[in-house]
Parts: C-alpha cells; structure tokens; sequence
C-alpha cells in the first residue's frame, strides 16, 4: 500500500493503523530487554553444583561472589615498594584506580615515601587497609635521605663572620678555596683544626688605613677591597661612573643613595678619562642621558641652539631659568662645544 493509498482511509482508520503500529514496535523493544534480561540472569537459578561446573574450581556461589563482584578482584597480599610498585601491583592489593592515580600523580612531581607510616596518607585509605598493607611495604635504602648515611659523621668548622661554612678538607679537598680563621689573619694552625684557602675573588682582603684605590680606573673586584663595599655598591659605582663619564671628584659618591660616607677616605680620582658633551652636536635624548641634564634642561639646549645658533660656553646657559648656578657648576667638567 502506497503512502498515497494510505491518505485514502478515512481519519478514524488512520489513527486506528498508528496505534497498532505503535503498539508492535513496542512489544519488539520489550521482548528484545526481557530476553537479555532471561540469559544474564540463568546464572541466578543455577544450583551449586552447575555453578561450580561453570566456574571449574568447585566453589559456592558467595565464595565465587567474593572473589569476583563487578570486575573487581579480590585484594592479594605480596611484598611491594610504593616507590617502584606500577598502577597494576597497586590495583592488585585493592587499592582504587582513582588512589592509584593519585599515587602516580604524587611520585611523578618528585614525592617519595621514607618510610611505610608515609604510604598512610594515600587518600581514602582506611585504617584496616593500612594496617593489612603495612606488614607488605618495603622501601628500598636508597629513597632514604642522603644526609642520614653520609652527612652525620662530616666535621664542619665553625662559621666565621663572612664566610660559610663548608665540609671538611678530606672530603672537599684543598683546593676548595677556604682557610681557617687563624690562617686567613696570617697566624698559625689550630693544631687538629682543617686548614682551607681563603677565596679572595669573593672575600678580597680589606684595604688598611692610607691605602686608596684609583676610582676611575677600578673595576668592582678592586672597588670591593675598600671597606664597607661589597658587590651591590662596587655595580653602582661603575654604572654611575658610565653614565658621568668618569668621576671629577670623589665626593660625587655620595650622589649614589645610602653610600657609606666613611668609604671616601679609601678613593682617589686618579688618571682615569673623563668623557665630554658636545652641547652643539647632541640631540635631546643623548643630552638628557646625562646625569646631571633633566628633560627641560636637555629641551632648553635644543631650543637654545634653534633659535640663537651654537653655544660658545656655559655662560649662554646661565640666563635661562632651567639652569640655576649650582647645575652649571657640577656641568662644566663634563662639557665641550
């Protein structure tokens, strides 16, 4: 019958059709889920001794039941790392696959278990687990901590003001670059005592009074022998000393913030260059590069130029207002036209 046969039924035949077909679809879905129903569940009626002929090991339907419920297995018991055991040991002794995981998780980002009591701290797992396990965990020797075998019997000597302390000579050897107290002062051995080099290059020997170091002309290993210097002030001082162009006098140290006043005593200029600025040549942010020029005072020069053509001497200078006297005087070593 064609679909348009089937418009030729009357409306009250057509509905009757539509039911019946609905009902025969639905009949064919039902017996098909009973009838999967029907076999998965034969095993529910069978006696014993069918069930035992299934299984082949003679066992009950609760013993069979215990070892096997949902595709789970019954946990095993067998000697076991938690440091080295794989996911399929540890689902073997009945721990969950989201446990596992866990553990998996903790060892690959560096975690280690010490000892057994830390393998207590899996999450979800019971005391009665634990305590079943914990006859089972065996944690190799070499996940102890290094400093329990061969840090305990190591003779350190005393820390001195500056200096760290460090192994003994037997075990870091003599080139390690440290001495003792006694020795680095220039006096003699502590009989028993460890002798080490004193490393200079990091903790260089202090400059005495009436000893001066060439302030345009050292680098921070020399800068760090004046006393109360150490790298953090010997980089400021060469970065400064770069962006002046050299030192006019030592007093300029004092511009570097919270400089040790009484380190002074311990600089000399010396022979070192001093870089000029061509006030003509330069343009605004070459100009304003310069320590003692600001952005106005770099503008006022560019526009100076401009409109009066080049300078001849810092007296130009002086009748602008962005240039009070005291600027002009700590300028004018550093200048040229």
């Amino acid at each position: 019958m064609s679909f348009r046969e089937f418009l030729y039924f009357q409306k009250s035949d057509r509905k009757v059709i539509v039911v019946a077909l609905c009902v025969i679809v639905v009949a064919l879905v039902a017996i098909f889920f009973l009838g999967r129903n029907t076999t998965t569940g034969t095993s529910d009626v069978m006696g014993p001794d069918s069930l035992a002929r299934q299984t082949g090991n003679g066992g009950s339907l609760a013993e069979r039941s215990a070892d096997h419920l949902d595709g789970v297995y019954a946990p095993e018991r067998f000697n076991f790392d938690p440091n080295t055991a794989d996911s399929t040991q540890l689902l073997r002794l009945g721990l969950q696959p989201w446990q596992v995981r866990n553990i998996m998780k903790y060892r690959a980002k560096g975690g280690v278990y010490r000892q057994p009591e830390d393998f207590a701290r899996v999450y979800g797992l019971t005391v009665k687990q634990f305590r079943e396990l914990r006859p089972f965990i065996h944690i190799s020797p070499d996940y102890r901590p290094a400093s329990e075998v061969y840090g305990r019997h190591e003779p350190y000597p005393s820390a001195r003001k500056g200096y760290g302390a460090r192994p003994s000579e037997s075990h870091w050897g003599a080139s390690d670059g440290y001495r003792s107290g006694s020795q680095a002062a220039g006096g003699q051995a502590i009989a028993g005592q460890t002798s080490y080099a004193r490393d200079t290059v990091r903790y260089p020997i202090k400059l005495k009074a009436g000893e001066v170091v060439a302030l345009n002309v050292a680098d921070t290993t020399m800068l760090k022998k004046v006393p109360g210097i150490g790298s953090y002030y010997a980089r400021r001082i060469v970065g400064y000393r770069d962006r002046l162009g050299g030192f006019a006098h030592v007093e300029q140290l004092l511009e570097i913030e919270g400089f040790p006043e009484e380190a002074l005593a311990f600089f000399d200029i010396g022979n070192g260059p001093t870089r000029h600025l061509n006030l003509n040549k330069l343009s605004l942010s070459q100009l304003r590069s310069h320590p003692y020029i600001n952005f106005y005072q770099a503008k006022a020069i560019v526009d100076r130029r401009r409109l009066k053509g080049p300078l001849h001497s810092l007296d130009e200078l002086s009748l602008l207002d962005e240039f009070p006297a005291q600027d002009l005087e700590r300028l004018a070593p550093y200048v040229e036209f």
